[in-house]
């Protein structure tokens, strides 16, 4: 039993290793085109499915409130958070349409389109994709190995290293604060704080 703990620990660590060796640059890059969405005064929307879901709306509620830093809230919407409009639509219209139906609506070019999708196979996150493009959204894929088609379709992709998973959202979720952490840094950082992280 308690190798098995040993090994569910060691594994998620050697994941999340080997990801941000592969993805440092680009942690970097999109940290910093939120940052920018935030700083002209549009939208981040995130949304998901199942422990997905419950990702985008907890980065959403980081940026909403705070991460570390005392300072103004940052415009992010998770899109699976209000019952009633995912119950009507996914009544009246599709479960498909669910995120698809809440972006032609909510967002305008120059917000953000965050989805999280481990496999990468839900048929409503692929279509709230399509739609973002559309309405000229920058796309975001937070993903893992099988989900190789979804990240071709984002401008913008991190592949998780994994097929497996629990590690694949355990790498999703400390991604999450790590973007959370360097936006609120660029955006609120003081002069002083900046010189001493510097050295």
């Amino acid at each position: 039993m308690e190798k098995k703990i040993i090994k569910a620990f060691s594994d998620s660590a050697a994941v999340k290793d080997k990801f941000v060796k592969s993805h440092l640059s680009l942690i970097s890059e999109v940290s910093a085109m939120i940052a920018e969405t935030f700083n002209e005064g549009n939208k981040l929307f995130l949304f998901g499915n199942g422990g997905s879901a419950c990702d985008a709306s907890h980065i959403a509620a980081e940026f909403v409130n705070r991460f570390k830093k005392e300072r103004p809230g940052l415009p992010a919407i998770a899109l699976n958070t209000d019952i009633a409009v995912l119950t009507s639509i996914a009544n009246d219209y599709d479960y498909s349409d669910i995120f698809a139906r809440q972006l032609k609506t909510l967002s305008a070019p120059g917000d953000l389109a965050l989805a999280i999708s481990t496999s990468g196979n839900s048929k409503n996150i692929l279509k709230a994709v399509d739609v973002a493009k559309k309405k000229g959204l920058k796309t975001i894929a937070f993903t893992g190995l099988k989900g190789t088609k979804f990240a071709a379709k984002c401008d913008y992709a991190f592949i998780v290293p994994s097929e497996d998973t629990p590690r694949v959202q355990e790498v999703h979720i400390t991604l999450g604060h790590v973007i959370c952490q360097i936006v609120e840094e660029i955006l609120f950082e003081s002069p002083r704080e900046a010189a001493s992280s510097r050295g």
